[in-house]
């Protein structure tokens, strides 16, 4: 090869400090030549180079800490297109030529979308993958009904292809007259006929600073403007979204920098009424507008599923909601519009729900305080926990019911909230899949006999009890009566004990229950890996339907998710659902309400409202991150070394302060407080410490283990990193009573545990500084 550069001195110039090498089997000047015959100097390199062949090249790549390189061999593009000419001339054998290139671009491009991706499919170019199931004159009814009833509180424009004809009036935005343009090609605004909105900042006045203020009952967010703020599309930043978020509701309350003027971080209303008679949900065309007659469906983009029947017209929604600002209530709660938070279980009760029941407790106003009582105009939330008894392709068995309360009653981290105190606020509800499903009007007549463990394609076979075999009687072979085997484990599975025995099948029964509850009760749905951190008063009376946004891409993730009781919006999904195979994983429904031109009813927040660590988990907007800064999901349990100061140091207060909840995204099998793994409440709920301590104790001695996992661990080193074991044992009597047997550095999980629970055992008010009343 150096003869060979030293003939042709084009490729005696390399690039300064080349990382890599190239070795062609052909000179530049062969590349070059018209001729698509050989040439003598590529003959002579064939014959002094015989190992190297004329229909690929080397590219040799340095190996960080070796004085040898890497070979990889790569096609010669060149030399295949001069031999395709070679034999069937230049034209034909260069479209010969490019037709192969286009075909092995698609192979690798199908081969990655089969094998790489959720879906597991081969790509399709005909309309199969088409999920719409309702004619225009549908939309157009659902939209109608939605507006009307006070659901879309935003100034957004109506997509164009829905093609209204006419204006409706929107009870839920303050009294405006639309535009009428004749130029119009359909109505894409609605007709404001509200109560006026007056912004505020929520403060708090000296000396009372030490704790945010309450929001104001009745108060709402005004999301439209949260979106200006907030919205990734628009580039806006996690850490400056969450500064308005607590501007605007005060929640740095005696900590504020800022000494310019926020009225625009003022996103926070409450509703007044107008002068005059308020109209609700009636609509209207005052034939000005003239518009073009229907078109074919394809034209504006609405293409049917294949294989499926339009749904029939006329949509039957049933009467148009009232709207009922909060002035106008009787009761400060709405009976038609219930504050049910809707968290869904499976398997044994563990740290994880227990967690997101003591942040319930800690950050809403639930009438639990001192001095509660004079609080006669607030409407108090409640945590319904949906437990699901056994494997999620299960029967639920007659004696369920009382089964599910014997087990809660025997769970340390479940009995601690059958006390008493805690009756009004949380309650525990028995998940029955078939009652459930045969509530919803939409579906009782035709769920059955489908496959409900459907999610974005992936449909596991639900395993039989019979060995599996062929028809003519023989065993499959080793391959299939594996995969028959591991789907036999995964219908068994009764929660996510690691990450090697997932519950995929529980997760999948959940992306359908949360719309079932929510269509079925109203609510907002949590994910039971949430924590909340503020209160959820203005997000209550956005009357909207909202979820939020999956980190960087364009679709929702459902984890939070709020829509209204008996609603076209979820009538809509569950139809269009039962068409596409009962499918509910949160790209399809984005697929549902996208291609239906729905989308804008059910409003994708930013997540940095919820999930606010997700960006930088995927490492975007890395250059300011929000506080704290996690680069995986696993930092909330095992806070980085160089960061591990952080919470004790900062606490509740310097977690996302802000956002409304963070989703920690499952780690299941990873304990809140590794060192303290059981619920420390104080002295009215020691038979449920005991009794976690003693499973704790059987379990480790029952593995030959005398030692728990902790974050950060002392050695003679230093220190240990997460993942090392402390050697406190566990059986030991008073074991956590000493400080050798706690952690070193307390991980953000172990803080915000601790937090809650020295709130519960009344050693601490909550965040808004309020003290638990153990004695009403």
């Amino acid at each position: 090869m150096a003869q060979f550069f030293t003939r042709h001195p084009r490729l005696t110039d390399p690039p300064p400090r080349r990382r890599l090498s190239v070795s062609s089997p052909l000179p530049l000047s062969i590349f070059s030549s018209s001729s698509p015959t050989p040439s003598a100097v590529q003959e002579k390199f064939q014959r002094k180079h015989p190992h190297i062949s004329r229909w690929w090249f080397t590219v040799a790549v340095p190996l960080p800490g070796l004085r040898r390189r890497l070979r990889i061999f790569l096609p010669n593009v060149r030399q295949i297109h001069l031999s395709s000419m070679a034999r069937f001339g230049r034209k034909r054998g260069s479209l010969l030529f490019a037709l192969g290139l286009f075909l092995a671009c698609f192979l690798v491009f199908a081969i990655g979308k089969r094998f790489g991706t959720p879906e597991k499919q081969w790509p399709s170019f005909t309309d199969s993958r088409r999920t719409l199931v309702y004619k225009r004159e549908d939309l157009q009814r659902i939209w109608e009904w939605e507006v009307s009833s006070g659901h879309y509180p935003s100034r957004h424009p109506i997509p164009s292809e829905v093609r209204l004809r006419k204006h409706i009036e929107n009870p839920s935005l303050p009294l405006q007259r639309p535009n009428l343009t004749p130029e119009q090609d359909s109505i894409t605004s609605t007709h404001g006929e509200g109560p006026r909105r007056v912004y505020f900042a929520r403060t708090q006045e000296p000396p009372n600073t030490a704790y945010p203020p309450r929001p104001v009952p009745g108060s709402v967010a005004d999301l439209d403007m949260v979106m200006e703020h907030c919205d990734f599309t628009e580039h806006k930043y996690v850490r400056d979204c969450l500064e308005v978020l607590r501007v605007g509701a005060g929640l740095d309350n005696g900590k504020r920098m800022r000494r310019s003027k926020l009225d625009d971080w003022k996103y926070i209303y409450i509703e007044q009424p107008n002068n005059g008679t308020q109209h609700y949900g009636r609509a209207f065309d005052d034939g000005t507008a003239q518009f073009p007659s229907d078109q074919p469906e394809r034209d504006d983009g609405l293409v049917k599923r294949k294989g499926v029947d339009w749904e029939a017209p006329p949509v039957q929604l049933p009467p148009v909601a009232a709207y009922k600002p909060y002035y106008t209530l009787q009761d400060p709660c709405d009976p038609e519009s219930i504050k049910v938070f809707h968290m869904f279980w499976t398997g044994p009760f563990t740290d994880k729900p227990y967690a997101a029941i003591l942040s319930f407790l800690y950050t809403q106003n639930l009438g639990l305080h001192k001095g509660a009582e004079k609080q006669k105009n607030v409407c108090r939330p409640q945590m319904w926990m949906w437990i699901s008894p056994g494997p999620a392709a299960s029967v639920v068995n007659p004696n369920a019911l009382g089964q599910m309360y014997d087990e809660l009653k025997n769970s340390p981290w479940a009995s601690p909230f059958l006390h008493p105190k805690f009756k009004d606020v949380v309650k525990f509800k028995l998940w029955n899949t078939t009652e459930q499903l045969d509530s919803i009007e939409e579906l009782k007549d035709e769920w059955r006999g489908r496959n409900l463990f459907n999610s974005d394609g992936w449909e596991p076979v639900v395993a039989k009890e019979e060995k599996a075999q062929d028809q003519d009687g023989s065993t499959m072979d080793d391959t299939a009566s594996a995969r028959q085997k591991e789907e036999d484990e995964l219908v068994k599975l009764a929660g996510s004990k690691s990450s090697a025995t997932y519950d995929r099948l529980s997760v999948i029964l959940s992306d359908m229950a949360r719309f079932i509850l929510l269509h079925r009760y109203g609510g907002i749905y949590l994910d039971a890996d949430t924590l909340f951190l503020r209160d959820w008063e203005e997000l209550w009376n956005w009357k909207g339907a909202f979820t939020y946004r999956w980190s960087r891409l364009p679709r929702y993730n459902t984890a939070v998710l709020k829509m209204n009781k008996n609603s076209a919006l979820g009538k809509f999904l569950f139809r269009t659902a039962l068409k596409n195979n009962l499918d509910f994983h949160p790209s399809k429904v984005t697929v549902y309400t996208r291609e239906a031109f729905v989308e804008p009813l059910l409003l994708r927040l930013p997540d940095a409202l919820f999930d606010s660590a997700w960006l930088n988990t995927e490492d975007y907007q890395m250059d300011r991150p929000p506080q704290p800064f996690f680069t995986r999901f696993e930092d909330f349990f095992e806070t980085p070394i160089t960061q591990s100061g952080a919470p004790q140091a900062l606490g509740f207060d310097g977690f996302f302060k802000g956002a409304f909840s963070y989703h920690y995204h499952n780690c299941w099998w990873k304990p809140f407080d590794p060192a303290r793994n059981w619920p420390d409440l104080g002295p009215r709920f020691s038979a449920a410490e005991q009794k976690a301590r003693a499973e704790l104790k059987g379990k480790l001695s029952s593995n030959g283990k005398g030692h728990v996992n902790a974050a950060t661990v002392k050695t003679k080193g230093g220190y240990t990193q997460a993942g090392g074991e402390s050697h406190a044992h566990v059986y030991e009597d008073g074991h956590g009573d000493s400080l050798d047997d706690d952690q070193l550095d307390l991980s953000w999980a172990t803080v915000m545990k601790r937090t809650f629970e020295a709130y519960v055992r009344g050693e601490i008010p909550n965040m808004y500084g309020e003290w638990l009343d153990w004695e009403s």
